[in-house]
């Protein structure tokens, strides 16, 4: 298969993920969390706004009673983490004594997770596990906030697509795209 080209804004993008291949990795991702929490009530926490689509996909899979809840994270300023996470849009389902799943677009250093985990299990979480879409082991700085279940490993480079955007264009393509190197 070719690779195809786009443009956004002004970076142009090689496509790297087809529709198909993430739809067979959310498949096995669903999988995964059907057979680890069909008896356990758990209760999703979608990170938004990138985790929209995965989420939306994987939702549909699971075969058990499961409760969904979304909050907005953000550890950026600009293009630069800031190394702190922010809570944008709180949490407002009680989670004690829950099974937490935290749905994540993409886990690269680990800042975010790092700053969440904490957080949700000082409100009483009975566990919390993160399934993100995408992982970055490469830039992963924060061990505990490694991701259980993933969908696809990438090396260290800048995607768009499938939720994740470049200066909030992007997110509605269907497919991943990788930043293409001059």
């Amino acid at each position: 298969m070719a690779k195809t080209e786009i443009q956004v804004l002004d970076k142009t993008f090689i496509s790297a993920l087809s529709a198909a291949e993430i739809n067979a990795a959310v498949e096995k991702v669903s999988d995964q969390l059907s057979r680890d929490y069909a008896d356990k009530n758990p209760i999703f926490l979608m990170i938004l706004n990138g985790a929209f689509m995965f989420a939306s996909d994987l939702l549909k899979r699971t075969t058990f009673p499961a409760q969904i809840a979304s909050i907005k994270l953000s550890s950026y300023e600009g293009m630069l983490t800031s190394g702190k996470v922010r809570e944008v849009i709180g949490l407002t389902e009680d989670i004690s004594n829950r099974h937490v799943i935290i749905l994540e677009d993409i886990v690269d250093t680990g800042t975010t997770m790092h700053g969440l985990i904490p957080e949700l299990k000082h409100k009483g979480a009975a566990s919390v596990e993160v399934c993100a879409f995408l992982h970055k082991p490469e830039a992963l700085i924060f061990e505990d906030a490694r991701p259980k279940y993933i969908g696809f490993e990438i090396h260290n480079l800048f995607v768009i697509g499938y939720g994740l955007d470049y200066n909030g264009y992007g997110r509605n393509l269907p497919e991943i795209y990788i930043l293409k190197q001059d």
